[in-house]
């Protein structure tokens, strides 16, 4: 196990270096960050001397390498809008994030786990085509149209919901069951289908005709094996949530990390989309790494076949 953690993590590195540089490289690529800062109207001479003093005019290589260095002291630099350390901007906003973020994949969880169980338990029943229609309905659901339907029928026709905001706790149910409902199809399809898989097994047949009862066959033996490419989808999931953040948080104008993405975009202030989109990823390759590791606990073969 010692070694597959190793190697595991050796990988995730790997990617995070990588991710970091793309990042980093892309954003320049987009455009000429002297000119996102002033603006289209800027002169010659005002572009150069932002150039200079920021360090734009140095190759990209050299550039990336100071902006790493930085990274790995906890400097994510200084936003060119807000005029204030890009850190102190990031811990306002990502715990409204990864709160949201946490409750929609819980809320996930709790519909798609039970509902994928109880769908290949009992194969073309009513719990089974619920089960199917619900996935289906969640992939041909834009999500922002999603949230702005729960805006006019639960704020603004019903009243009983606000509509923007993250005031209390109420400004997060309807951004939450949105967010929530997007990652619920997949998980869903997934936990039915590992279910019928491991059911149809030797071992399932062979535990059903000693006499054990049903649900000690299907949460006791067909349960732990069919979780783990459960565990693996649910953590990139999760990573999807927390990027996925950004309409979400921009149609409930939810002041999180999605959203100062957003603005930050929209703004030109590359300092802190760098710092944003480098989080989020980092954060995909970390809950990847932790799936990995779970799954590698409960099956001992996964981590044998590396």
């Amino acid at each position: 196990m010692l070694f597959y953690t190793v190697k595991r993590l050796g990988m995730a590195l790997l990617v995070a270096f990588t991710v970091s540089f793309l990042t980093f490289a892309l954003l320049y690529v987009a455009g000429d960050p002297a000119t996102a800062i002033l603006g289209p109207n800027a002169t010659d001479v005002d572009i150069a001397y932002i150039r200079k003093h920021y360090g734009f005019d140095q190759p990209l290589l050299v550039q990336f390498i100071q902006w790493l260095g930085r990274i790995v002291q906890g400097d994510l630099g200084y936003s060119y809008f807000f005029q204030v350390p890009v850190s102190d901007i990031l811990l306002q906003r990502l715990p409204i994030t990864i709160q949201l973020g946490l409750l929609a994949f819980s809320l996930a969880l709790l519909i798609a786990l039970p509902l994928g169980i109880a769908a290949a338990a009992r194969p073309n029943s009513l719990v089974d085509r619920l089960a199917l229609f619900l996935s289906v309905a969640g992939q041909a659901i834009p999500s922002f149209w999603m949230g702005l339907m729960m805006i006019v029928i639960f704020s603004v026709n019903l009243g009983l919901l606000p509509s923007s905001g993250n005031d209390s706790w109420r400004h997060f149910i309807l951004p939450t069951v949105v967010l929530g409902y997007y990652a619920t199809p997949a998980i869903m399809r997934l936990t039915r289908s590992s279910m019928l898989e491991v059911l149809s097994s030797d071992y399932v047949r062979t535990a059903k005709s000693k006499g054990l009862s049903r649900t000690t066959v299907l949460y006791k033996h067909a349960l732990r094996n069919a979780v783990i490419p459960v565990v693996s989808l649910a953590a990139a999931q999760l990573g999807f949530m927390l990027a996925g953040s950004v309409v979400i948080e921009s149609v409930f104008s939810l002041q999180g990390a999605g959203m100062l993405a957003w603005q930050s975009i929209s703004r030109g202030d590359l300092p802190t989309v760098q710092a944003i989109v480098l989080l989020f990823s980092i954060a995909y390759v970390a809950l990847t790494l932790l799936a990995d590791l779970f799954n590698a606990w409960l099956d001992p073969q996964v981590r044998m076949a590396q």
